[in-house]
């Protein structure tokens, strides 16, 4: 955990610095959020299963689906820790940051386009991994600066302006490609381009970071370079305990938010059109309730001096949410399941930042331990669909419901066993 005499010092610089200043945080941080979550989404969530399924058949593009984010996982969990290290190592006029969040953005949103463009699967799959690579160049060095140029009073607040970004990016980019389901190309088009925008904006509207040519210089030999990416153990025990109940929490949502379209054709039997009709419906459910939320928890966050009460709430909300549908299997459930836990997911992604950082066994290597905590939510994003699609092969949808409601539980308790912070 930070040396509280550090966090102290912090929030008395941050003191004096303008509404201004901080809004273009604030700001910042959610477009940077609302913008590559949404790109994602619309692939992800919507034109890529479709695309898969125009191309293989209903049956193998499940299988496929589960394969290729097998081998995307493993490309965000090497590019989260390359490049939260190799950010933290940085020395250049534009920042430590800066410049790894620009060039991410443009590698991803053109690794984004192509994969509408071929047929391949070979091809989408190779693109589609350098797609995760350009956005974990982002996300890395853009969550180091949480730690790098926010005290710790406003990290609630921050948290929860990119929690709100990324959910309600990812209900309008779901309603996004919803909407272009029929003719994905265009599609595929305007995700690539919200994900080059999000780096190059970000790094536009937030206060510029300062020169980190004056920072002490590093040794980049590649015995160094090799020993910088050991993660932390000595006084890691919460650390860890954060990223074990992340990387389940978020496992537990994305094991349906990211096959809901199969759910709502296979499960719930509807057809293609009437699924798009629903999952827009969802997608507006989640938007709105991920913007109160977020904002709202974030905030009494902040002002109480809470991480872990919120998570408690959040997975309760979680439960609920993956328990209606599989009791009800109705169109209808599926709406209420946007709806608790599109809520219950906004109220954790609240806090999550701001809980993550107050376990960080250093400062001085926060880029590298954050990136080693942002594994967790790739690991969960991407893994937990590899879990239902194999789930479903086994024995169906129903399968999936309650092994969700599991992985919620537990990712519970692990993160209530954290001592550092309240």
């Amino acid at each position: 955990m930070m040396d509280n005499h550090v966090s102290k010092k912090n929030d008395i610089v941050y003191s004096g610095i303008s509404k201004l200043y901080r809004m273009r945080f604030v700001v910042s941080f959610f477009l940077f959020s609302f913008l590559w979550m949404g790109s994602l989404a619309i692939i992800a969530s919507v034109l890529l299963p479709q695309h898969l399924k125009n191309l293989v058949g209903a049956t193998s593009s499940v299988a496929i689906f589960g394969v290729l984010n097998a081998v995307t996982a493993i490309s965000s969990l090497v590019s989260n820790l390359i490049f939260g290290n190799f950010s933290d190592r940085t020395r250049s006029t534009f920042g430590r940051r800066t410049p790894w969040i620009f060039a991410g953005g443009i590698i991803g949103g053109a690794s984004l386009f192509l994969m509408g463009v071929l047929n391949s699967i070979w091809l989408i799959g190779f693109f589609y991994c350098l797609a995760m690579f350009g956005l974990n160049m982002m996300i890395a060095p853009a969550i180091s600066t949480l730690s790098d140029r926010v005290p710790e009073s406003l990290r609630g607040t921050m948290s929860a302006s990119m929690s709100a970004g990324t959910t309600v990016g990812s209900s309008v980019g779901v309603l996004i490609g919803a909407l272009f389901i029929t003719r994905q190309l265009p599609g595929f088009a305007l995700a690539g381009i919200l994900m080059a925008v999000s780096g190059i904006l970000t790094v536009i509207v937030w206060p510029r970071e300062e020169s980190s040519k004056n920072m002490a210089p590093v040794n980049n030999s590649f015995k160094d370079i090799l020993e910088s990416f050991r993660p932390p153990i000595k006084g890691a025990r919460d650390f860890w305990l954060a990223f074990i109940g992340r990387s389940l929490l978020i496992f537990s949502y994305y094991m349906i938010y990211n096959y809901q379209l199969y759910i709502l054709q296979s499960y719930i039997g509807l057809s293609t059109t009437s699924a798009a009709a629903t999952i827009s419906v969802m997608s507006v459910i989640t938007l709105i309730v991920a913007l109160v939320g977020s904002f709202v928890s974030g905030i009494i966050s902040d002002k109480i001096g809470r991480r872990k009460l919120p998570v408690i709430i959040a997975s309760i909300l979680m439960v609920i949410g993956f328990l209606l549908p599989w009791i009800l299997q109705s169109t209808f459930s599926m709406m209420l399941f946007a709806g608790f836990a599109g809520l219950g997911y906004a109220v954790y992604g609240a806090v999550d930042q701001a809980l993550n950082i107050d376990v960080l066994p250093s400062k001085e290597t926060a880029g590298k331990d954050l990136g080693i905590l942002n594994i967790a939510t790739t690991l969960g994003q991407t893994v937990g669909p590899i879990v239902t699609s194999a789930l479903v092969v086994m024995g169906g949808y129903g399968y999936v419901f309650p092994t969700a409601i599991v992985f919620a539980l537990i990712a519970c308790i692990f993160i209530q066993m954290i001592k550092s912070t309240k």
